[in-house]
């Protein structure tokens, strides 16, 4: 199917989609008991990224607009530190940790990229 939207074209967007996806399947490993804490905080917080990335796009101010991607930077902070957690707790291993630390380091490069592009 054609992207009818403009934020679907973003390739920032794609990624933060892609990131939601990886991150959520990950969280059905963590412990039961947090299923209403760490478990839906790391996949609220990082679908917020994907969600602020979109509304921004369809602002008609640029101020706007960056402050949008601006919240999806500090959700994607939010789910690095949620992995932390995540790690700590025993609830991901390194491998798991190191692969989506880099995925959320490199979508932050792109945002912070993709802000500063904004006029």
């Amino acid at each position: 199917m054609e992207p009818k939207f403009k934020f679907e074209k973003l390739v920032i967007w794609q990624k933060a989609m892609d990131f939601g996806e990886d991150i959520n399947l990950i969280s059905e490993k963590f412990h039961k008991k947090e299923l209403y804490n760490l478990s839906s905080q790391i996949c609220r917080s990082t679908d917020s990224i994907a969600l602020n990335i979109s509304e921004g796009s369809i602002s008609k101010s640029n101020p706007d607009q960056k402050k949008f991607i601006g919240y999806a930077i500090r959700s994607l902070a939010e789910t690095v530190t949620c992995l932390h957690k995540a790690l700590r707790r025993n609830y991901i291993n390194q491998i798991e940790f190191t692969t989506l630390y880099d995925e959320s380091f490199h979508l932050m490069n792109m945002l912070i990229k993709f802000r500063k592009s904004i006029k």
